[in-house]
């Protein structure tokens, strides 16, 4: 069976966290790309870089990588398959997932140890415009 392709967005991204209580901040439905979640206990956004926020804590500089899909539902493994060639290399990782498909976020200072783990793996990686 042949490995995914996955393809290294073109944006480097910030994981905001608010209390769960606070609004959503407008500005971040103006990103070309954005993730949102809220559970009891936080809301975390994940936006680029270029997008400043007030949250309570932040953490800039990551890239992030799309395994193309769709993905269906009935599919397994990919992401443990993906983040245990990264974990091997002690690369760690922050993942999201949407109805589609998986973005696998890693900080920037260890995209290309990713990128060139995950292609001796047998993953194509394509480089995004």
């Amino acid at each position: 069976m042949s490995k995914q392709s996955l393809e290294l967005m073109k944006e480097a991204f910030t994981i905001h966290s608010f209390d769960p209580s606070e609004q959503i901040p407008e500005k971040v439905y103006s990103a070309t790309v954005f993730f949102i979640a809220k559970t009891y206990d936080e809301l975390s956004i994940v936006c680029p870089d270029s997008i400043t926020l007030n949250s309570n804590e932040s953490e800039s500089g990551w890239a992030a990588l799309e395994v193309l899909g769709p993905l269906g539902f009935s599919m397994t493994g990919i992401l443990s398959n993906i983040s245990g060639i990264l974990a091997q290399e002690k690369i760690s990782i922050f993942a999201i997932s949407t109805f589609d498909t998986d973005y696998i976020l890693i900080k920037q200072e260890f995209i290309e140890n990713a990128i060139n783990s995950l292609q001796q793996d047998g993953y194509n990686i394509i480089n995004g415009q």
